[in-house]
C-alpha cells in the first residue's frame, strides 16, 4: 500500500495557497477538473516537487445499475497516467438513472446518491468494480459517502457492505470519515461499528471534512472547519490501523492559507498520536502469533492474504479473492428500476416510491437543485454575472422542473435557452448578453477572434 501522509484536495481557488502549506505531502484533484493533455501549472509545479497527485472521480456511477462507461474510464486511466498516480479513487455511489434497462429518460443527478445495501446492489457493483479495475492502468480506492436519505428494505450495515466488496473484489477503501459521521446524524449509523466491521486493512487512504447540522440534518458541505467529532471518529479509526494517507477535503468558503495550515497540523496530531499506539498495538500482537484489531466473527472472511488482487492488476504472490458471481437474473433491471424511480423524485417531482421518508426525499431534492445551481455558477461564472441577484432563484425554479439530462455545461446552455425562449430576464441589455453568450456556446462552430473581440467591446460597452 502506498504511504501519501497527510494531503489536501487541490482546488483551483486555493491552488496558490497549496503550494505554500508546510510540510505537504501530497493532494488530491478532482478528476474531471482536468485534461490530461494540459494539466493547471500548479500541479505540474506540485509534481516537480515530488508532491503525489490523486485522481479523484465522481462521474462513473459504479453503484448505478449500468456498466461503467468505457469512454469515462479511459479517461481517468489517462488522467492518472498523466499525473503519474500510484492509484485513483472513485465513490459507491450512483449518479444517474433511467436510460435502456428501464426504458426511461436517462436522468442525471449532479451528485453522490447511495446504493442500497441489498444483494443486488452488490452483485452489481461487484461486476461493475471488476470491470474498472481490468480497465484502469493503477489501482482502484473506492469511497464510502454521505447520505440524507435511507433505502428501505437493506440487507446489510455500511461495514458489512464493505466488507464483501473487498472480499470479492480486492478494491482498496477511501473511507471518508465525515461521511461516517454523517451518516451517524442522518440515519442513526454508529460509525465505531461501522469501523469494527470493515476491513481496515484495505484502507488507502482517509478523507477528513467539515460540514454543519441544520434541523437536525447533518450538511457534508466541505465549507466549514473541521468539527472536534469528525475528529474522533478518524481518531477511532487510528486505534485500529495506522492509515496510509490522511486529506483534508475542502470545496467552497476557502478560509486563509494559515487556517488551512491549521487544520491540517490538528489532523496531523490526530493522526501521530493515535497511530503510534496502533503500531505498537500491532507489533505486541505479532509478537503473540495474534491477529490485532480485526473482530473475531469478521476474521475468517477477511483474510483476503497480504497479496490480494488489487484494482490495477494483481500484485506479486498475489493469494485469489473470492469470485464474484456475475449479478442475478434480473437484478441490473431491479436495481435500475429503484434507482430510477427514487432518482426521478428527487429531479422530477414523481412521487415518491413506498418506503422512503417524505420530508428526507424533499431535503434531498432541494440540495441537488442548489448543488447544481453553485456548480452551474462556477462552469459559467459570467451568468451570475449577467443575472445578478436574481441567478439563483431563476435557476432554481427551472431545476424544479426540469431535471439534469447531461453535464453541467449542458445544463447551463439548457436553463438559458429556458430563460430566452419565456422572454426573460426582463432588462434588454442583460437578455442581449445572455443571447450573445447562449450563441457562442451552443453554435457548431466556436466564433473566430474578431468576434469575439467585437462581443467583448459591446459588453463593455453595455456594463457602462
Amino acid at each position: 500500500m502506498t504511504e501519501l501522509g497527510i494531503g489536501i484536495g487541490w482546488r483551483p481557488e486555493i491552488a496558490e495557497a497549496v503550494e505554500a502549506l508546510p510540510g505537504l505531502d501530497w493532494v488530491e484533484v478532482v478528476a474531471e477538473n482536468i485534461c490530461a493533455d494540459h494539466l493547471p501549472d500548479s500541479l505540474t509545479r506540485l509534481r516537480e516537487r515530488g508532491v503525489t497527485v490523486v485522481p479523484h472521480g465522481v462521474s462513473l456511477g459504479l453503484g448505478g445499475a449500468d456498466r461503467p462507461d468505457p469512454a469515462r474510464l479511459a479517461a481517468l486511466g489517462e488522467k492518472a497516467v498523466a499525473l503519474g498516480a500510484p492509484l485513483v479513487t472513485e465513490h459507491i455511489a450512483f449518479v444517474r438513472a433511467g436510460g435502456p434497462l428501464t426504458a426511461t429518460p436517462l436522468l442525471e443527478a449532479g451528485h453522490l446518491l447511495p446504493v442500497p445495501r441489498t444483494r443486488d446492489a452488490l452483485d452489481v457493483l461487484c461486476e461493475n468494480v471488476r470491470i474498472a479495475q481490468d480497465a484502469l492502468p493503477v489501482p482502484l480506492a473506492l469511497e464510502n459517502i454521505a447520505a440524507l436519505i435511507s433505502w428501505p428494505g437493506e440487507e446489510m450495515t455500511e461495514g458489512q457492505f464493505l466488507a464483501e466488496l473487498v472480499e470479492r473484489t480486492g478494491v482498496r477503501l477511501l473511507i471518508d470519515v465525515a461521511n461516517l459521521h454523517t451518516n451517524h446524524v442522518n440515519r442513526g449509523e454508529d460509525p465505531a461499528r461501522a469501523l469494527a466491521e470493515l476491513p481496515v486493512e484495505a484502507i488507502a487512504y482517509v478523507h477528513v471534512a467539515g460540514g454543519v447540522e441544520r434541523d437536525g440534518v447533518w450538511h457534508d458541505t466541505h465549507a466549514h472547519p473541521v468539527p472536534r467529532a469528525v475528529l474522533d471518529v478518524l481518531s477511532d479509526l487510528t486505534t485500529r490501523v495506522s492509515p496510509p494517507g490522511v486529506l483534508l477535503e475542502r470545496d467552497d468558503d476557502f478560509p486563509p492559507e494559515e487556517e488551512l495550515a491549521r487544520e491540517l497540523e490538528v489532523i496531523r496530531a490526530t493522526v501521530g498520536t493515535r497511530a503510534a499506539g496502533a503500531e505498537r498495538a500491532v507489533g505486541t500482537a505479532h509478537a503473540h502469533g495474534t491477529r490485532p484489531l480485526i473482530p473475531a466473527p469478521r476474521a475468517a472472511s477477511l483474510l483476503i492474504g497480504a497479496g490480494a488482487r488489487v484494482s490495477g492488476g494483481p500484485m506479486p504472490g498475489a493469494a485469489p479473492v473470492t469470485e464474484a458471481p456475475a449479478p442475478r437474473d434480473g437484478a441490473r433491471q431491479r436495481l435500475a428500476v429503484t434507482q430510477a424511480s427514487l432518482l426521478s423524485a428527487l429531479v422530477a417531482g414523481t412521487p415518491v416510491p413506498e418506503g422512503f421518508d417524505t420530508r428526507r426525499i424533499g431535503v434531498q431534492s432541494r440540495a441537488l437543485a442548489a448543488k447544481r445551481a453553485g456548480v452551474v455558477a462556477k462552469v459559467a461564472p459570467e451568468l451570475p454575472e449577467i443575472l445578478g441577484r436574481g441567478f439563483r432563484p431563476a435557476f432554481l425554479a427551472y431545476a424544479r422542473s426540469r431535471p439534469m439530462t447531461g453535464g453541467y455545461r449542458r445544463d447551463a446552455l439548457d436553463f438559458v435557452e429556458h430563460l430566452l425562449l419565456a422572454g426573460r430576464p426582463e432588462d434588454p441589455a442583460a437578455r442581449r448578453l445572455l443571447t450573445e453568450w447562449w450563441q457562442d456556446r451552443s453554435g457548431s462552430r466556436p466564433p473566430g477572434r474578431a468576434t469575439r473581440l467585437v462581443r467583448a467591446a459591446r459588453h463593455a460597452l453595455v456594463r457602462r
